[in-house]
């Protein structure tokens, strides 16, 4: 298990939205090289990078400020947001990135999905965002009429083996987390997920360390960090062993 503090990008910016809403951005800083190399300072080793201006459009329109994360941190880096093409996801993987995360095209063509997983293997992540359920395609802003569940179901065989749950109602919310959720869609994938979405304390991620490696790869943390509920020395502690473990 590892933690993977979060810089979302729009306009070039590091944000946080509310729920998935384009419309309640909180900006937490202009220069996204500057605060990955400050979660790099305070013991990170891997960053959760998304792109929401292509998440939005699906294009990716800030490969090049994730590249200059790459390169100046030398941080492992998972990105998404608009990665709807092999070529794109033939750039991130030419820069660097450590994971590259499918999600609407993950939903809406398993065969792209299938295709992109036999030719970058483990690179490959599903990134599955669940409202009520009903898997969220287009930067949250539309339904894929397909059960979270199902889809998960279905990762392993199309050749993936890692997956990001992001639970939209708690995201950017800092509302505490069902820790059971992710055993459950670990239990749906037969492996282990990154926990996304909700995490307000240290409590939330020592309930998700007490749920083992067999159940949660990595833990997604961004608003309570930018706004002090905890540093990324104390989320390391509270996770224990498990922060600094490698996947």
């Amino acid at each position: 298990m590892y933690l993977l503090p979060a810089i979302d990008l729009l306009g070039g910016k590091v944000v946080r939205l509310a729920r998935g809403d384009y419309d309640a951005v909180t900006v937490y800083s202009d220069d996204p090289v500057e605060q990955a190399s400050r979660f790099s300072a305070e013991g990170a080793q891997w960053l959760h990078v998304v792109d929401l201006d292509g998440a939005r459009t699906g294009v990716p329109a800030n490969s090049a400020v994730v590249e200059a994360v790459i390169a100046a941190t030398g941080l492992k880096v998972e990105v998404g947001g608009g990665v709807r093409s092999l070529e794109a996801l033939e750039r991130l993987a030419s820069a660097g990135a450590s994971r590259v995360v499918l999600g609407t095209r993950l939903a809406t063509d398993p065969g792209f999905a299938r295709e992109a997983a036999a030719r970058y293997g483990d690179l490959v992540c599903a990134g599955v965002d669940a409202r009520a359920g009903e898997v969220a395609i287009e930067g949250w802003r539309e339904g894929a009429g397909v059960a979270a569940t199902e889809l998960v179901a279905g990762l392993a065989a199309l050749g993936i083996r890692h997956l990001v749950y992001t639970d939209i109602v708690r995201d950017g919310m800092q509302t505490g987390i069902d820790a059971e959720a992710y055993r459950r869609m670990a239990r749906c994938a037969g492996f282990p997920v990154t926990a996304s979405g909700g995490i307000a304390a240290l409590d939330d991620l020592r309930a998700l360390a007490a749920l083992g490696d067999k159940a949660i790869e990595g833990v997604i943390v961004g608003r309570a960090l930018y706004e002090g509920s905890f540093t990324v020395h104390e989320a390391l502690g509270a996770l224990g062993a498990f922060g600094t473990k490698e996947p």
